[in-house]
């Protein structure tokens, strides 16, 4: 592979190398949630599609690096049970709709999911009591709903939240439980998102480009786990994240209508 092979467009190693830090550093410090960038940043600078695409084969490497962050004590084993299950008929059903619908559909999907996970990071009402107790029924249901969204707009990190944070789980645990969680999603869901990435396989040099980024977020974001401030970084990244989100629903839609 030669230098020639790799992007040359500035605007992309800008966008690109900014997504992938947030990426990793969000994976880091508090086990995911912000692979949701990934998509509508890099579809500024090329097509929905290929840029989930990119932003898959980025977080999986991310995890090679996050799961070895926290000790195997710190996982919630007794909430992974239930939930790599629900996670993996969640990634099935999201992979038929990423391959057999179409990409214009898929597009306005992962923006109104994007968008829509936005407003309620926003709205959010007060969190509810924690309940200690685990809930085989609320596991499974969320994170078939973390397995589905993951795949479609790599934004699994919401629904799953909604479980675990009901757990009162220690940051730790919490991050741990999280990293395992997505990382046997991100090893399920690689092979089809490589199976897509055939059709466009300048994505692989893309991904490689941006692939120096991922230790450097990553290991900066476990260096600042117990002093980052979550909600503010989140309401920074979700503020971009909108912004992107909504230029992506518009060229969804343009696309949709147009002739």
């Amino acid at each position: 592979m030669t230098l020639a092979a790799f992007p040359h467009d500035p605007w992309f190693y800008a966008i690109g190398f900014l997504a992938t830090f947030l990426m990793g550093l969000g994976k880091g410090a508090f086990g995911g949630g912000l692979a949701i960038l990934g998509i509508p940043l890099l579809a500024l600078t090329m097509e929905p599609i290929p840029a989930a695409v990119v932003t898959a084969l980025l977080v999986a490497f991310m995890d090679f690096f996050a799961l070895g962050s926290f000790p195997r004590s710190a996982w919630s084993k007794p909430d992974l049970v239930w939930l790599i299950p629900g996670l993996i008929g969640g990634l099935f059903v999201g992979f038929l709709v990423f391959e057999l619908v179409d990409k214009r559909w898929v597009a306005l999907v992962i923006a109104l999911i994007t968008l829509g996970y936005t407003v309620r990071y926003f709205v959010k009402p007060a969190s509810a009591a924690p309940d200690l107790s685990v809930s085989p029924g609320f596991a499974l249901v969320a994170s078939a709903g973390a397995g589905f969204t993951t795949y479609v707009a790599h934004a699994g990190g919401p629904p799953l939240a909604m479980y675990l944070l009901r757990r009162d789980l220690t940051k730790s645990a919490y991050a741990a439980t999280t990293i395992v969680v997505f990382t046997v999603g991100n090893l399920i869901k690689l092979p089809g998102y490589v199976y897509t990435g055939l059709d466009t396989p300048e994505v692989f040099t893309q991904a490689l480009a941006l692939a120096p980024m991922v230790p450097v977020g990553v290991l900066i974001g476990r260096r600042l786990h117990d002093s980052l401030p979550r909600e503010k970084l989140y309401g920074l990244c979700y503020a971009l994240v909108g912004l992107a989100g909504a230029k992506l629903l518009w060229d969804a839609l343009r696309a949709l209508i147009t002739p």
